[in-house]
């Protein structure tokens, strides 16, 4: 059996395919670079979550949520919970003990139910988007 011998130039061409990847795929939602981890919301935009009336799927690790048919806030997951997932699936959310508002990533409990098992995620972070930027989405993300 032969070593395999990875070469520094192998390494470097994997971690530039996988940045162009992200690249590529942040262009495509026509959102920018995820949100800091642990970015939450302002007291002001807090929300519930029985406020949320709908939800697409960015990426592997985006949800975009509409709340009370008025705003649209983008969640980041940690790791790449959403894959595979669809719009279609059902997210299932349940309000934190001590408190009905989602203000920071902590606060929100979420899961992807695919084929009726949900798949748990955490969130990374959470952000309001402007007007500006829900008008720049493409029409398949918004939920």
């Amino acid at each position: 059996m032969r070593p395999v011998i990875i070469t520094l130039a192998a390494v470097a061409t994997t971690g530039a395919l996988a940045t162009a990847a992200l690249a590529a795929r942040t262009e495509a939602t026509g959102l920018g670079p995820a949100p800091a981890a642990g970015t939450g919301l302002p007291s002001g935009q807090c929300i519930r979550s029985n406020e949320i009336r709908n939800h697409t799927f960015a990426d592997d690790r985006t949800m975009l949520i509409d709340v009370r048919g008025r705003d649209t806030y983008r969640v980041t997951m940690s790791g790449s919970c959403l894959a595979g997932a669809m719009s279609s699936d059902p997210i299932v959310t349940r309000s934190p003990p001590g408190s009905t508002l989602i203000c920071k990533p902590i606060d929100m409990d979420v899961a992807v139910s695919r084929a009726g098992f949900p798949s748990p995620c955490i969130v990374e972070s959470i952000v309001k988007l402007s007007a500006a930027e829900v008008a720049a989405l493409p029409k398949k993300l918004k939920p």
